[in-house]
């Protein structure tokens, strides 16, 4: 191939098609017209011989060899750039958006102080908080460039994925102020009352009921709901205990916090990124108002 008829422009452009599977959004992110991103597609097309982009039920999709090239061509371009090396842009004057895959904890803690903390210091970064799918699909995410940043815990780093730990959690019995069972609360008592147990795949058992199996001893699991944002409201309105992590009971203000009868693990959270994207800016100041909030 010969590749002084390659215009790196044309990348520019196939990498936010492959992005946004849409050619007017496509235009739009890159302030260019509609007519000029569909040529630029074919274009694209011609250069790798295949679709690319090819119609669904009424969206586009990205082909098998897009999909492919997605996160090769980002770590091209993120070269390209740290060739080039720009002049630094002031935080103040950057306009991007950053993607952040996590569950709704840590969401319900960070979202809130990390957007204060952006419209002081980078007002013209925008958040999209992408729902979590688990540790594989976020990893894979962060290879193929869907996703900027991704908060859970996570496995070890590796060649591709830098990894941060920002802090380690621990669990708490949360119920409402009145509940009966306060009056004397121990391993009996907490096994008395229906529990609220959190799963994003509608579960009904989690590690607790295998430590708990153990003992030879069971609970009730009463309801299953999907999010962490959910049980507080839950447990003021009825006699049903949680086992929460602790921030998320430290927002919810007006709940009974006590310890586990018996000794149930904590978790880490970490936070990742691919390091092609080491020198990005806009990720790195994220990352770092993150870590503060966690902190």
């Amino acid at each position: 191939m010969n590749l002084r008829g390659l215009d790196l422009n044309l990348l520019v452009v196939l990498d936010a098609l492959l992005d946004e599977a849409h050619v007017s959004r496509a235009a739009d992110r890159l302030n260019m017209s509609q007519p000029a991103a569909s040529a630029a597609l074919q274009r694209c097309r011609h250069l790798f011989r295949d679709e690319l982009l090819e119609r669904g039920r009424g969206t586009m999709r990205l082909t098998a060899k897009a999909a492919s090239l997605r996160a090769p061509l980002k770590t091209l371009l993120a070269g390209v750039t740290d060739l080039v090396d720009p002049l630094e842009v002031p935080l103040s004057e950057v306009h991007q958006h950053i993607r952040i895959a996590m569950a709704d904890y840590p969401a319900l803690v960070v979202v809130g102080p990390l957007q204060r903390a952006l419209s002081e210091t980078a007002p013209g970064i925008d958040l999209v908080i992408q729902p979590w799918h688990g540790a594989a699909a976020a990893k894979a995410a962060l290879v193929d460039g869907s996703t900027d940043l991704a908060i859970s815990v996570l496995p070890e780093d590796d060649e591709e994925i830098q990894r941060e730990e920002l802090m380690s959690e621990n669990y708490v019995v949360a119920l409402r102020q009145d509940h009966p069972a306060l009056a004397a609360f121990d391993l009996d008592s907490w096994l008395s009352w229906p529990h609220i147990l959190v799963s994003g795949r509608g579960e009904t058992r989690s590690q607790l009921d295998t430590e708990l199996s153990r003992l030879g001893r069971t609970r009730r699991v009463g309801l299953v709901v999907p999010s962490f944002g959910m049980v507080p409201d839950l447990l003021r309105g009825s006699e049903m205990i949680a086992m929460l992590p602790s921030r998320v009971v430290a927002t919810a203000g007006d709940l009974v916090t006590l310890p586990t009868p018996i000794p149930v693990d904590g978790f880490p959270l970490h936070l990742a990124w691919h390091r092609r994207r080491a020198k990005d800016r806009a990720l790195r100041h994220v990352a770092s108002l993150l870590a503060a909030a966690l902190r």
